[in-house]
């Protein structure tokens, strides 16, 4: 029976279920649907502050549409405060953990930036031009829950390495004040309370709203390395003018007893100078702050990976002789004893040379200039940090909605900082082993990343390099572990912690509506305005499918209209959901439509069943003004049991998800679609 004034209709069914041709060319339905979700907004001062501030989901990203970018040279210089900000403390640590040995330990540093980590790191820029680096490499490769926990993990060492990053760099950065002359005397001995002091300036510099700039970052890197560079040119000269200190030197080198001697300790020392080797996954997660050129944006894509390329080969190349000639200068030229704890040179090894063979005046502008630049590695740490979350974890529904915002996660990181900094006493050595189990983890997972890269592409060449260096940094990672067993103590502490919060906020984000938008094509568009032009209401039938055939439809309408409240003249449409990957939580909602011997279907892809129909009837309501009714069948079996498999599976006991979805959203019952359930 059709409604006054529809449009014919062709009933080609059992039940009258065959294609409705509407003579109107206007649709109900608009082809995209914003999500019906409904936030309040916080109502405290405090909150509104807190919360004012958030960063893009896809994290630098997001900048790159809104800006136009900077020279490579430029972002080479906010990458350079933190990887060239270890100049600051890398000479001392080789030096105490290689002796006389530091620079051929530095040298085998060097081989390894050059000939396998900088290919691996253009590899990645290549494949992960989005600034997510390897872990989203890593994160294609493994679908589905196992991919998740995966990138998890990661991001447990990610968290250490930045954070010990924070921390190192404030703690040297103290170590810097107390051993300069010119300040005061007070300060003596309370190395802790000043990195504590500079962590909750760095922190306090965040909530204030700071942003990274690169105008910053460009004169402090290009003061640091111009005092470096006249402090090894001061060094030389001395060593030339006084031979008898390089003689010195190679009697000492000489000592271990021949060639073993020598390329054995040194091959042990190279594990914790990986701390020379940070600065790679920054200088690739700042990859969208890289200008391109181009009229199309496949062009500027392709310039953007070559400019970073660019980037990375250069701060490669100006790391590689600045270690190799810091590393020469203060091994030669500083006492042993100067290295060890206590000593004047400990973590500050270029200082000392600064204050001792050019003046107090040159050493303090030294120490201002180190001061400065490994607080801004901190900060550049921060940044990363922030960008982690809302990077990964809300894609995941693994991270709490006020994660997003800026602030709290500062307050977060700065408290986690100094914790660590209490733990560990402000000293810079006693972190060195937690950092370089965090970069060695990143680098590693880089390495296994472009390794099967390459396998994929059934490059020979390029798998066997690839994998040596996976071999080489799990070596350095297992000796790095048995030498300092505290880096990998203090990870499994940032993987568990990041692991439950993630699962612990995926549960409790269950009931959410979960759909950025809902899309609808054409045909379910017209099926819909066919449905409303038959008799102004919108009847769905809930259907799992299972053979998608005449006869399977046939027997679900016969059995809801007996079990259900189902008008006898009503149209009815059936909406299906496929559970494509229920580890994923959000995304974009494609509703298609698909006609089957005269039954008229809405289908759609989702990471779980209740959630999606929940939007599509809200959707529909919105758009239509009509509100739905949709019928269900009780599921059989153990409620516990449905809970595990809607958490786990996507599917589970639906209807009340459903109308537990759609009550959140809308709180007036008169005002939500009807769910009704029978059997």
């Amino acid at each position: 029976m059709d409604a006054p004034g529809s449009a014919p209709r062709t009933d080609d069914g059992p039940h009258g279920h065959g294609t409705q041709h509407t003579a109107s060319s206007e649709l109900a339905v608009p082809a995209r649907v914003p999500s019906p979700s409904r936030r309040s907004e916080p109502s405290g001062r405090l909150a509104r502050w807190l919360l004012e501030h958030r960063v893009a989901p896809e994290g630098p990203a997001a900048a790159a549409g809104h800006g136009k970018g900077h020279p490579w040279w430029q972002v080479l210089c906010l990458t350079g405060v933190d990887y060239f900000s270890t100049l600051s403390y890398l000479p001392g640590i080789a030096a105490l953990a290689a002796g006389a040995l530091s620079p051929l330990a530095t040298l085998l540093i060097v081989a390894l930036t050059l000939l396998g980590v900088l290919p691996m790191y253009r590899r990645v820029a290549k494949e992960s031009p989005n600034g997510q680096g390897s872990v989203a490499m890593l994160e294609r490769l493994l679908p589905f829950w196992k991919g998740k926990i995966f990138v998890l993990v990661l991001l447990g060492f990610v968290a250490t390495s930045w954070i010990i990053t924070i921390t190192l760099s404030a703690a040297d950065a103290s170590v810097h004040v107390l051993e300069n002359p010119f300040f005061p005397d007070f300060l003596e001995g309370h190395a802790v309370a000043l990195t504590v002091g500079l962590l909750l300036v760095l922190g306090g510099v965040f909530l204030l709203g700071f942003s990274e700039a690169v105008v910053v970052a460009i004169p402090l890197v290009g003061a640091f390395l111009a005092l470096n560079a006249v402090v090894v040119a001061v060094g030389i000269g001395d060593l030339l003018a006084d031979p008898g200190a390089l003689s010195d030197w190679t009697d000492r080198l000489t000592s271990g007893g021949g060639l073993g001697g020598v390329i054995g300790p040194a091959v042990a020392a190279f594990p914790l100078l990986v701390l020379g080797l940070s600065g790679f996954e920054t200088g690739v997660s700042m990859m969208p702050l890289v200008s391109a050129d181009g009229r199309t944006p496949e062009e500027r894509l392709a310039a953007r990976i070559r400019n970073t390329r660019a980037l990375l080969t250069a701060a490669a190349l100006i790391m590689s002789v600045y270690l190799i000639a810091t590393s020469f200068v203060t091994t030669v030229l500083i006492p042993p004893a100067e290295f060890e704890e206590g000593g004047a040179a400990n973590g500050r090894a270029m200082a000392y040379l600064a204050h001792e063979r050019i003046g107090e005046g040159f050493g303090t502008a030294y120490d201002i200039s180190s001061v400065l630049i490994l607080w801004f590695a901190g900060a550049s740490a921060m940044a990363g940090l922030i960008n982690i979350v809302p990077r990964y974890l809300p894609g995941y529904g693994m991270a709490p909605e006020w994660s997003r915002a800026v602030r709290p996660v500062v307050l977060v990181y700065t408290a986690v900082s100094i914790v660590i900094t209490i733990a560990f006493g402000a000293d810079v050595n006693a972190q060195a082993g937690a950092y370089a189990t965090g970069i060695l983890a990143m680098m590693v997972s880089g390495a296994v990343a472009v390794t099967i890269s390459a396998m994929r592409r059934r490059r020979r060449p390029a798998s066997i390099g690839f994998g040596v260096l996976t071999l080489i940094l799990l070596y350095a990672l297992s000796a790095n572990v048995i030498e300092k067993p505290d880096g990998l103590t203090i990870s499994m502490f940032f993987i568990l912690g990041i692991v439950v919060i993630s699962l612990i906020s995926r549960v409790t984000r269950t009931t959410e509506l979960r759909a950025d938008h809902i899309e609808f094509d054409d045909t379910a568009r017209r099926f819909v305005t066919d449905s409303l032009e038959h008799d102004g209401q919108l009847h769905l039938v809930a259907n799992r499918r299972q053979v998608g055939d005449r006869a399977e439809y046939d027997d679900k309408e016969a059995t809801q209209r007996e079990m259900n409240p189902v008008p006898w003249a009503a149209d009815v449409l059936f909406l299906e959901i496929d559970v494509v990957d229920p580890s994923e939580f959000s995304g974009a909602l494609c509703v298609r439509g698909v006609e089957i011997d005269g039954h008229r279907v809405l289908r759609a892809d989702a990471p779980a069943a209740p959630n999606a129909i929940a939007a599509i009837l809200l959707a529909l309501q919105e758009a239509t003004g009509v509100r739905p009714h949709c019928y269900f069948e009780w599921s059989e079996g153990n409620p516990v049991g449905h809970l595990f498999r809607y958490l786990l599976l996507g599917r589970g006991d639906t209807p009340p998800v459903v109308r537990e979805v759609i009550r959140e959203v809308e709180p007036d019952p008169a005002c939500r679609p009807g769910i009704h359930v029978g059997g």
